[in-house]
C-alpha cells in the first residue's frame, strides 16, 4: 500500500497543527482520500481502462451512421418501401456520385473504356493489399447502360461532356465505409488527359478527424500557466482531460456498434471533453492550492478541494449530462447517439477529475506550488509544438517537441536551469481588480442590468428570421471534390438535379399500371416540377411497386422545394389516386431532410422548456432558493440565444462567412437542439462556481452584500481561465472542413463568452444586489419537503 504520508514541503515541514485537524468528510472527500493514499493503483486503473477501451474500439472499428428518418414520417414509410420492392438501391436511399466531365465528350471510346473499368471495379469491390477482392460494397448506374439513360448532360455548354453514375451503397455500409469507398473510388479514378473526376455526395465523403483542438490546447497551455504560476499545476488539468476525453473517444466508437450515432459526434465529444474536463480539473486545483496555501497537508488538501470544488463538479457534469441525455425524450435514434455520445465523454471527465487528479495531486505533493525554468521553457516549447500539430505544420511540432525534450534533460545537468521561480503572494480579495468591480457594477445595478440585457438582445435579434433546413453537399467547402459534383450537376442537369425525390407507388388489390402513368402525369403537371422519369417496376420480378424519380425545378435548399414537397403530399398526389387504392410515398434524401426538419422544429420548444424546467428543480434543490435559479435559467436563456442570433447572421444571412469558407444557407435544425443542451450544460458549471462561492460567503457572514463581491472575487480568475481556455478550444474549431462543426465551434465558444463576461461579470452581481436577502427566499413550506442538497 502507498504511503499516506505527505512529501514535506521544499521549504518547511507541514505545520504541527494540520495533523491534529480532523479531514472534510463526505462520500467525495472519502473517495479522494483512497485515490490519494493509493494513486499508484488508481493510475493503473485509469491507464487500463484507458487501454482496454482504446483496444477494444480499435479491434470493432468504428460504425457511424447519419441516418435522419423521421420514425412514421412519410420518407420512412418510402424508404421501407424501396427496401422492400427495390433492394438493388440499396438502404435508406444512401448513395452517392461519380461525375466526370470530358473536354472529347464522355462517348469519346478511351473516356468510355476507363470509366467503365472504374464502374466495373465499384460493382466487383476494390483489391485490398494483397490483391484480392474486398467484395462489393455498392452498386452502379452507368450513364452506359440502358438504366442510366438521361445520365449524360444536354443542357448548355456542358452537353455531351458531363455525365455521372449513381453509386447505390449496400445495406451494411456505414458512415465510416462509405467514406472508405469514396476514397478508393477517387484513388482509382482513370488518369487520362482532358479527363476530371469527381467523387460527389455527401456518403462518399471521407470523414476527416479533427486536428484543430490542439491549437486550443496550446492556448490551454499559456493560459493555466499564467494562471497558477506552475508549470506542474498547469499540466494535471490537461493530462486530466485527455484521460477523460481518451475514454469517451473510445466509449463513442464502441456505442457506434451498438446503436446509430452519427460520426460528427467524436468531433462534438472531443470538443466539449475538452472544455468541461479542463474546466472542472482547474477548478479542484484551484481550491486544491487555496488549502494548501491555508496550511493544509497535501492529503487534507486534495479532500478538501474534491470536498468543496468537486462537488460543484459533481452537480455541474450532471447538468450537462441531463442536457444531453434529454435529447433522447426527442424521439429520433441518431440525435439520441449523438447527445448520449457526448453525455459519455463528459462523464469520463468528471470521473477522471474526481479519481485520478486526486490521485496525480498526491505524486504531486508540495511540488505543485514549485516552479523551475526548465519547466517552462519545456511547457513553451509543448505549447508551440501542439500548435504546430494543430495547424498541420509537423517541421514545427517535430522541432519544438525535441526542445522540449532537450530542456527537460539538460535541466537535470545544467544548475541555472534549475532556480526556483517563487509564487507571488496572492492579494486580499478586497485588493482584487475583480472585487472593485463588482462592487462597481452593484453600485449602479439598474444601469448595468439594462446595458448587458441590451446588448444580448441586439446579439438575439437575427434570431427571429431563423431559417431551419439541411445544409447539404452545396455547403461544402467550395474546393473539395464533393462541392465541385455538386455545382458541376446542377450546371449540367438543373438546380433542382441535386435533390430529386423518389415517388415509390405500392399497387392495390385493384390497381393497374394505368393507375401509376395517370400519377405521374399528374406529378408532371405539377408547378414547380422539372421532370419526372418513367415508372420502373420492382425489381423483385412482381408488377406490385414503382418507381420514379422527380426533379424539382429550385434547388433543394430553395423553400420552393419544400413548398413542392407538401403540396405533392397534400393535394396532387391524394387527388390523382383517390380512386385507385394506390399507397404512394415521397422520399430521398431531401424529403427526409424536411420531414425532420418539421419534426424538430414541432419538439424544440418542448425540449427547451423540459431542460430549463429540470435545471430550475435541480438548482433549487442545491441553493435552497426560487430566485437563484429563475434568474440562472433566465440568464443563461439569454446568453445562448444571443448566440443563436450570431449563428444566424454568419451562418445564415453569410456575414463574415468568407472568413470562415462558408456560404450562406439554412441552420440544420438538430443544431439549435444540440447548442442548447450543451451550452446550457457549461453555462451552468459557472453558475454554479460562483454561485456556490457566494452562497458560502453568504452563511458565512450573513451579508447579502458584500458576499457577492467575496464570491465574485474569489471564483473571477479561475473562471477566467476556464472561459478563455473553453473558447479558444471551442474556436480552434471553427478551422474544420465541416459546416456543422464551423458552426458548433463558433455558437459553442460565443455562448461561454457572452455567458463569462456579460452574464457572470454583469448581469449577476446587478441583479443579486437589487434583490439582495431576497435571493435566497424560499418558502418554509416547500424548504421542508426538500431534500438536503448542496454543493458547498
Amino acid at each position: 500500500m502507498t504511503s499516506t504520508t505527505a512529501p514535506a514541503r521544499p521549504d518547511h515541514t507541514p505545520p504541527a497543527h494540520v495533523a491534529q485537524q480532523a479531514p472534510p468528510g463526505g462520500v467525495l472527500a472519502a473517495i479522494a482520500g483512497w485515490c490519494f493514499d493509493h494513486r499508484r493503483a488508481t493510475l493503473a486503473l485509469w491507464a487500463t481502462t484507458l487501454v482496454g477501451l482504446m483496444a477494444v474500439a480499435a479491434a470493432m472499428g468504428p460504425a457511424f451512421s447519419a441516418g435522419s428518418s423521421v420514425p412514421g414520417s412519410d420518407s420512412e414509410r418510402g424508404m421501407q418501401l424501396l427496401a422492400r420492392h427495390f433492394p438493388s438501391l440499396g438502404t435508406g436511399g444512401q448513395s452517392g456520385t461519380v461525375v466526370f466531365v470530358a473536354d472529347q465528350g464522355v462517348e469519346d471510346p478511351r473516356v468510355r473504356a476507363a470509366m467503365t473499368s472504374l464502374f466495373d471495379l465499384i460493382d466487383a469491390g476494390f483489391p485490398d493489399d494483397g490483391g484480392a477482392q474486398r467484395g462489393p460494397g455498392a452498386t452502379v448506374v452507368s450513364p452506359y447502360g440502358e438504366a442510366g439513360a438521361g445520365q449524360i448532360s444536354q443542357r448548355g455548354e456542358l452537353a455531351g461532356r458531363l455525365a455521372f453514375a449513381q453509386v447505390n451503397l449496400a445495406a451494411d455500409i456505414d458512415d465510416t465505409e462509405s467514406g472508405q469507398i469514396g476514397e478508393l473510388i477517387a484513388e482509382h479514378a482513370p488518369q487520362l488527359d482532358g479527363l476530371d473526376v469527381y467523387v460527389g455526395g455527401q456518403y462518399l465523403a471521407a470523414i476527416e478527424p479533427p486536428q484543430t483542438e490542439l491549437i486550443g490546447v496550446a492556448f490551454a497551455v499559456v493560459v493555466l500557466i499564467v494562471a497558477f504560476g506552475s508549470v506542474l499545476a498547469m499540466g494535471l488539468p490537461i493530462a486530466v482531460a485527455f484521460a477523460g476525453v481518451g475514454v469517451g473517444m473510445a466509449s463513442i466508437v464502441i456505442a457506434s456498434n451498438l446503436v446509430p450515432i452519427p460520426d460528427t459526434t467524436t468531433m462534438l465529444g472531443m470538443m466539449i471533453g475538452l472544455g468541461v474536463g479542463i474546466d472542472y480539473a482547474l477548478f479542484i486545483v484551484s481550491r486544491h492550492r487555496e488549502a494548501l496555501d491555508a496550511g493544509a497537508d497535501p492529503l487534507r488538501a486534495a479532500r478538501t478541494a474534491i470536498g468543496t470544488a468537486g462537488r460543484s463538479v459533481v452537480f455541474a457534469a450532471t447538468t450537462v449530462i441531463i442536457s444531453m441525455a434529454g435529447l433522447v425524450v426527442v424521439g429520433l435514434g441518431w440525435l439520441s447517439g449523438m447527445g448520449l455520445g457526448a453525455s459519455a465523454t463528459v462523464l469520463a471527465t468528471m470521473l477522471a477529475s474526481l479519481t485520478l487528479l486526486p490521485a496525480l495531486l498526491g505524486f504531486a505533493g508540495y511540488r505543485v506550488e514549485v516552479t523551475r525554468r526548465r519547466g517552462l521553457a519545456a511547457a513553451a516549447f509543448a505549447a508551440v509544438a501542439l500548435l504546430g500539430l494543430g495547424l498541420g505544420v509537423g517541421a514545427v511540432a517535430a522541432v519544438a517537441g525535441v526542445g522540449g525534450i532537450v530542456v527537460l534533460v539538460a535541466g537535470r545537468f545544467v544548475p541555472a536551469l534549475k532556480r526556483v521561480v517563487p509564487r507571488r503572494r496572492q492579494p486580499r480579495l478586497q485588493d482584487t481588480w475583480s472585487y472593485r468591480w463588482s462592487r462597481t457594477i452593484q453600485n449602479h445595478p439598474l444601469g448595468s442590468m439594462i446595458a448587458a440585457v441590451a446588448v444580448l438582445g441586439a446579439l438575439a435579434a437575427p434570431v427571429l428570421s431563423i431559417d431551419l433546413g439541411w445544409a447539404d453537399e452545396g455547403n461544402f467547402p467550395a474546393d473539395t471534390d464533393t462541392r465541385r459534383a455538386y455545382d458541376l450537376l446542377a450546371e449540367g442537369f438543373g438546380p433542382g438535379f441535386n435533390g430529386p425525390f423518389a415517388v415509390v407507388v405500392e399497387l392495390g388489390e385493384q390497381s393497374t399500371a394505368a393507375d401509376v402513368a395517370t400519377l405521374r402525369s399528374a406529378l408532371v403537371a405539377s408547378d414547380g416540377v422539372a421532370a419526372v422519369s418513367e415508372a420502373i417496376a420492382a425489381d423483385t420480378g412482381a408488377d406490385d411497386a414503382y418507381l420514379m424519380n422527380l426533379v424539382p425545378e429550385a434547388a433543394p435548399q430553395d423553400a420552393a422545394t419544400t413548398d413542392l414537397v407538401r403540396r405533392l403530399r397534400d393535394q396532387v398526389v391524394p387527388n390523382a389516386v383517390s380512386q385507385t387504392g394506390l399507397d404512394v410515398a415521397i422520399t430521398g434524401t431531401a424529403a427526409a431532410a424536411i420531414d425532420v426538419t418539421d419534426f424538430l422544429g414541432s419538439k424544440m420548444f418542448a425540449f427547451f422548456a423540459a431542460v430549463l424546467s429540470v435545471s430550475f428543480v435541480v438548482l433549487m434543490l442545491v441553493f435552497r432558493s426560487i430566485v437563484v435559479p429563475l434568474k440562472a435559467v433566465v440568464m443563461n436563456l439569454l446568453s445562448i440565444t444571443a448566440a443563436y442570433g450570431v449563428v444566424v447572421a454568419v451562418f445564415q444571412w453569410g456575414w463574415g462567412g468568407s472568413l470562415l469558407g462558408i456560404e450562406g444557407g439554412p441552420i440544420n435544425p438538430y443544431i439549435p437542439l444540440m447548442l442548447f443542451a450543451i451550452v446550457f450544460g457549461l453555462s451552468m458549471d459557472y453558475e454554479v462556481f460562483i454561485l456556490s462561492r457566494i452562497r458560502e460567503e453568504y452563511e458565512r457572514t450573513g451579508d447579502a452584500h458584500t458576499s457577492v463581491a467575496d464570491g465574485l472575487a474569489s471564483t473571477a480568475k479561475v473562471i477566467s481561465a476556464a472561459a478563455a481556455i473553453v473558447v479558444v478550444v471551442f474556436g480552434s474549431f471553427m478551422f474544420e472542413e465541416l459546416r456543422e462543426i464551423k458552426l458548433f465551434g463558433l455558437g459553442l465558444a460565443l455562448a461561454v463568452l457572452l455567458d463569462a463576461t456579460l452574464v457572470r461579470m454583469l448581469l449577476v452581481p446587478a441583479t443579486m444586489e437589487l434583490l439582495g436577502s431576497r435571493n435566497w427566499w424560499l418558502p418554509r413550506w416547500l424548504d421542508r419537503l426538500l431534500p438536503e442538497v448542496g454543493v458547498h
